[in-house]
């Protein structure tokens, strides 16, 4: 099955040091993303690190370097070919999603329409 989203190296390394913060390691936790209803534009993304086990054998599963990224069944669709980055910028500092199945964005980039 084709990966649903994709990291940047930004991503990645902001990523680590969060684990690392929380005290948790890519051995024992992963990244689950996907999406849930809410936010101004009707979807909204979300990023959790969960433990290993909490895993349902339809979820999609892709190796980043040292991090397990989990998507679900149904985020899968809506996520497939985005991409999370990280910002340390002018305009504010945090992961941002780019998506190209979405057809509007609100603009703090946490919610999205198709």
């Amino acid at each position: 099955m084709e990966n649903a989203v994709k990291l940047t190296e930004t991503a990645e390394k902001k990523l680590l040091e969060t684990f690392k913060e929380e005290g948790k390691t890519t051995d024992t936790h992963h990244l689950r993303v996907g999406v849930a209803s809410g936010g101004c534009s009707g979807l909204q993304y979300y990023m959790e690190i969960h433990k290993k086990e909490d895993r349902d054998e339809s979820d999609n599963s892709t190796q980043f370097n040292d991090i397990e990224v989990i998507v679900d069944k149904q985020s899968f669709f809506y996520l497939l070919g985005s991409q999370l980055d990280f910002s340390s910028g002018l305009n504010g500092k945090g992961f941002e999603w780019s998506n190209p199945n979405a057809s509007r964005s609100c603009g703090c980039g946490e919610s999205f329409s198709l």
